[in-house]
């Protein structure tokens, strides 16, 4: 007797979206470890294999389509479930399963197979949705599934910040370290900083340059302005730390911007809250 082939629910390495979350954790992971080796290779495999022409963008974006949508109507939310699943469907399946593959054979080789045991805080989600994008689930299972989006997707959007959207042992780790090197608790500004640096792997960094460039214009109005405060100006040793500061940040719009750009600017926020109370 012809053995019955058991269905499996959820392949995690054939889930696009879990792909990119794991390696976006272990981005993080290597940038608390001050790993610069593997941070250029995490980069690297993200944007060789996620650049916009590939399926694996291509399907990425159809799994964000349905993940990033919040307070709209159940009749939106259907929609746009129908419309993702209608478009996931005639996508080249044998061309995303091969990148699929050569994607995950790099990440095993040049990284290691632990990444894809990362910890995705979304993963039901997106497990769900791989469900309702295969064709192999079945009709009730699949309707039983799109409920549960539904649901979620009408529903308004989470009050917590981003620092709190970003819970993870990563970030954590990564503050407590910057709080041992300085010797300081993080401020607001610094939180916010961190989370923007932390997250902009996974968009290029365009939300963190739009923020670095506000707070960089903040810090020196604010420390041009300090400078000609009574204390500071009749210490001139203070005098001259804050035009070495100030020096520092304007020559901040032609560095890269990598983890001694950001501590750089962490130490300065502190310096402007210090020179504030």
């Amino acid at each position: 007797m012809k053995k019955k082939k058991m269905r499996q629910k959820h392949n995690k390495k054939r889930n696009t979206a879990f792909i990119f979350e794991v390696l976006i954790r272990e981005l993080t992971k290597s940038i608390v470890a001050e790993d610069n080796k593997k941070k250029k290779i995490i980069i690297s495999l993200v944007r060789e294999n996620f650049k916009s022409d590939s399926f694996l963008a291509q399907d990425l974006d159809l799994y964000k389509g349905i993940l990033e949508t919040t307070n709209v109507d159940r009749h939106v939310a259907e929609k746009l479930i129908f419309e993702s699943r209608m478009q996931h469907c005639v996508l080249d399946g044998e061309r995303l399963f091969i990148e699929q593959t050569q994607l995950i054979n790099k990440i095993n080789k040049l990284l290691s197979k632990d990444v894809f045991t990362n910890f995705v805080p979304n993963y039901r989600d997106i497990a769900t949705i791989y469900q309702i994008f295969n064709s192999e689930t079945k009709t009730k299972q699949r309707i039983l599934k799109e409920s549960q989006l539904i649901e979620r997707m009408i529903q308004s959007p989470s009050t917590e910040n981003d620092l709190e959207a970003l819970d993870n042992l990563t970030l954590k780790t990564f503050i407590h370290k910057f709080n041992e090197k300085y010797d300081n608790e993080l401020i607001s500004e610094q939180k916010e900083l961190l989370t923007k640096f932390i997250s902009s792997f996974a968009d290029d960094g365009a939300e963190l340059k739009v923020f670095l460039n506000e707070e960089i214009g903040r810090l020196k109005v604010f420390l041009s302005e300090a400078i000609n405060l009574s204390d500071i100006r009749q210490d001139k040793a203070m005098v001259h730390k804050t035009k070495d500061v100030l020096a520092l940040l304007n020559e901040c719009s032609d560095r890269l911007i990598d983890s001694k750009m950001i501590q750089d600017i962490l130490k300065i926020q502190k310096l402007v809250k210090e020179i504030n109370t």
